[in-house]
């Protein structure tokens, strides 16, 4: 059964950091892209960075441009999410999403929709 799981998420102040994980198991994760989304209380989920199966390409919103930064070890199975410079609206849960197959158009990475596979969230709150 394909899993992922995240980590890292917790409490931190408004300028602080914070470095998820989503371990992933049981598929070839190397053949798959990676997202992260979040969810706010009350607003729908939102896409926030992109990781293409190679690392060669990555994609970010433009709310977290700049601050965040996705990686991906291969070794590790792992793909992490490194927050900096966080600030109260980043505050949600977190999720990553996989998925490995062909996709029709330019933008499909931003919808939830077109991802596969999903892990169950973390919690990333960041106080004022």
């Amino acid at each position: 059964e394909v899993q992922l799981v995240e980590s890292g998420g917790g409490l931190v102040q408004t300028g602080g950091s914070l470095r998820l994980s989503c371990q992933a198991s049981e598929f070839t994760f190397e053949d798959y892209a990676i997202a992260w989304f979040r969810q706010a209380p009350g607003k729908e989920r939102e896409w926030v960075c992109f990781i293409s199966s190679s690392a060669g390409k990555t994609y970010y919103a433009d709310s977290v441009k700049g601050r965040f930064t996705i990686s991906r070890d291969h070794a590790a199975n792992t793909v992490y999410l490194q927050m900096n410079i966080l600030k109260p609206e980043d505050t949600a849960v977190y999720y990553c999403a996989a998925d490995g197959s062909l996709h029709a158009h330019t933008y499909w990475y931003k919808d939830n929709d077109e991802w596969r596979y999903w892990g169950q969230g973390t919690q990333v709150t960041v106080s004022s």
